[in-house]
């Protein structure tokens, strides 16, 4: 990938898994300066700095959660003022509460639409005035292929990601005046912390249903991001690109 010289990348939930993945290609792909938020493993944010450093890149880790529209804001405000500017969003963060939609309570549906969506949202309300002025930028958002298939036992989940994809394509329409491309890109089954969860019996099934027969892993989802954001994909705007293995065509 080229294209990232002098450039700044701020991903969000980068302490770990995808968002760390994300993180670590930019600094290889070149980016001069990458930070990363997280909302409360410090231990992990440092790891992640570490890395983004080994692979030549300058690093900084912002803790806020993302929910918090304010934090949001200020968080875009200081990317700016500290590092000059910001080229590259990536609304990585993210919260998953499982339950059958009968039990699903307010405040799980609050919490996963306010961290998975409204976050995004806010930071993207606030990148694009800086990217704006800079007349170009880029933004992607990190859907699900639940997002675009459904999920029993994730109704809320499905929900907000599949917000994402509206949202993504409403603002790439909004800001490609500006040289401002917006997409998302949508993992499949990815070997991750979460996944890890999943018990095994569950995971085979789920492996089975994959054409490719394998999980994913958060190098090959950050592969796409890196992609989106390059100047590779320069006529590429409102798009979601699968990255699932062929679970969902």
């Amino acid at each position: 990938m080229n294209g990232f010289k002098d450039k700044v990348v701020l991903v969000t939930g980068g302490s770990r898994g995808i968002g760390r993945a994300c993180a670590v290609a930019f600094a290889k792909a070149g980016a001069a300066t990458v930070v990363i938020s997280y909302a409360g493993n410090e231990a992990a944010a440092q790891e992640t700095l570490g890395l983004i450093q080994a692979a030549g890149a300058k690093g900084e880790s912002l803790k806020f959660d993302v929910s918090d529209t304010a934090a949001c804001a200020s968080t875009v405000e200081h990317v700016v003022k500290t590092h000059g500017r910001l080229d590259v969003l990536v609304n990585n963060a993210g919260v998953a509460v499982d339950g059958l939609v009968m039990r699903v309570k307010d405040e799980d549906w609050d919490k996963q639409m306010d961290t998975n969506l409204k976050g995004a949202f806010a930071l993207i309300r606030a990148a694009s005035r800086p990217m704006m002025k800079q007349r170009g930028g880029a933004i992607i958002n990190l859907t699900s292929i639940v997002g675009e298939s459904g999920n029993g036992g994730q109704a809320a989940y499905s929900a907000s990601k599949a917000g994402l994809i509206g949202l993504t394509k409403s603002v790439a329409k909004e800001l490609a005046s500006r040289n401002i491309r917006v997409n998302a890109v949508s993992p499949g089954f990815i070997g991750t912390d979460m996944t890890a969860q999943i018990p095994e019996d569950m995971r085979k099934k789920m492996v089975e249903s994959i054409p490719l027969a394998r999980l994913g892993n958060p190098e090959e989802v950050a592969n796409a991001v890196v992609f989106l954001a390059s100047d590779a994909a320069t006529y590429i705007t409102g798009e979601v690109l699968k990255v699932n293995g062929g679970m969902y065509m």
